[in-house]
């Protein structure tokens, strides 16, 4: 596959980054359970220094805004699932256990991380201004996930990698939500076992068409 996928920059840039100082990182982890647990426009300044045990003078010197502070949160979650998710698509040993790799991936890490849903999907019902900092996050990520399966998907059903692609990430993000929503149990592993038929009858449309 070249270059792996997971490996692969995503199309925006960078978002600025800052250093982490030891009362830095202890705000950060407060911040970001803060957020995933309240949401992120519930909780302020005041309620993340108090839980980090730092002043507000602290924070402001270490991120100069609230809005860095999402960005961080983000940013740093975004890094951790795709180092989580790179080692589901290194073990798996042809392309469609790749491809079943990340509902497997996803559903460990929604057990694990996510009780209340993806936190990028969360965070777009609060961030829907392009112009926010963080809004290349969210917006990458999803993105980055795209790019992902269309790679993957090329090499079950090369012909019809797009559609094949695409359909993947519908699965896939539907069965975030629904498991986020708790709209019926085991969400995710109904996405996985449509993926894996849908991969199925790919792979046969494939094979007819040599």
């Amino acid at each position: 596959m070249g270059k792996k996928a997971y490996e692969k920059e995503g199309a925006v840039a960078a978002p600025r980054r800052i250093a982490m100082t030891p009362a830095a990182r202890r705000a950060l982890d407060a911040a970001g359970r803060l957020f995933y647990e309240r949401g992120i426009h519930a909780v302020g300044v005041d309620l993340i220094a108090a839980e980090a045990g730092v002043t507000k003078k602290t924070l402001y010197d270490r991120f100069g805004s609230k809005e860095q502070i999402v960005v961080e949160y983000l940013a740093e979650r975004d890094e951790r699932w795709r180092s989580f998710l790179a080692g589901y698509l290194t073990a798996a040993p042809t392309p469609r256990a790749r491809v079943l790799a990340v509902f497997d991936a996803s559903r460990d890490w929604a057990a694990d991380r996510s009780e209340k849903g993806c936190a990028m999907v969360n965070a777009h019902a609060e961030i829907s201004d392009a112009a926010h900092p963080a809004y290349p996050i969210i917006t990458g990520q999803k993105a980055w996930m795209l790019v992902l399966f269309t790679d993957l998907a090329r090499e079950v059903a090369p012909d019809r990698a797009e559609h094949l692609a695409r359909t993947l990430v519908l699965l896939h993000e539907g069965g975030l939500v629904a498991h986020g929503l708790r709209v019926f149990p085991d969400a995710l592993d109904q996405a996985r076992d449509d993926a894996e038929r849908l991969l199925a009858g790919a792979a046969e449309s494939a094979d007819d068409g040599r």
